[in-house]
């Protein structure tokens, strides 16, 4: 009987420690989330401020543009979708395809912002405009907040997947419901120019 009672208070202590272990191992995880999708939404506010910013530079430029109106239209459309697909990664940043579905946006509204800048570059007076000016200034401002959000992320990010596949946490982190988090990437060559919005 002596050496029952050993033998279950041993099972007993391996199984507190092991159940510890993995409520360690499981705050661990869900701290790490927490903090990345906190850095996300840090790129959320900033990508806010910039879709807020936009139909103000699209109306300033729309007294001289009235020749461009596709450009304009294209630039609120591409802004729209960009701040739509914002919205479905800041309800869960963790989701990969939302993820990937902003990178797309993303990128469709930095060319049509391009193209608005370019366009812009034959009309003199708008280039002076001095609302046109505080505006792209703001912009360009909120374009390297954002880069340096985009940065915290993807470094959270990073912790967080080293840990979730690191031993002894890839044990049990795919059975806790830890899965791989997306980075914040920009995928091709073209995309990794900021667009120019200086006047």
């Amino acid at each position: 009987m002596n050496s029952a009672l050993i033998i279950l208070l041993v099972l007993a202590a391996l199984l507190i420690a092991a159940a510890l272990w993995a409520m360690g191992v499981y705050n661990g995880l869900v701290a790490l989330r927490n903090r990345f999708k906190n850095a996300f939404a840090q790129i959320d506010v900033q990508l806010k401020r910039r879709y807020d910013l936009i139909p103000n530079l699209v109306e300033t430029a729309k007294g001289y543009l009235a020749h461009e109106r596709e450009t304009l239209e294209a630039v609120i459309k591409a802004r729209n979708v960009a701040a739509s697909a914002a919205q479905a990664v800041a309800a869960n940043p963790a989701n990969g395809a939302a993820l990937q579905g902003l990178l797309g946006a993303e990128s469709g509204l930095a060319g049509a912002l391009s193209r608005l800048m370019v366009v812009s570059e034959a009309y003199p007076d708008l280039k002076a405009n001095q609302n046109m000016l505080r505006l792209t200034e703001e912009l360009t401002s909120t374009e390297n907040k954002i880069s340096f959000a985009r940065q915290a992320f993807n470094d959270a990010v990073m912790a967080y997947n080293t840990r979730r596949e690191t031993f002894p946490a890839v044990l049990v982190a795919g059975a806790l419901g830890f899965t791989e988090a997306q980075l914040f990437t920009v995928e091709s060559p073209a995309e990794r120019v900021a667009p120019k919005v200086s006047f």
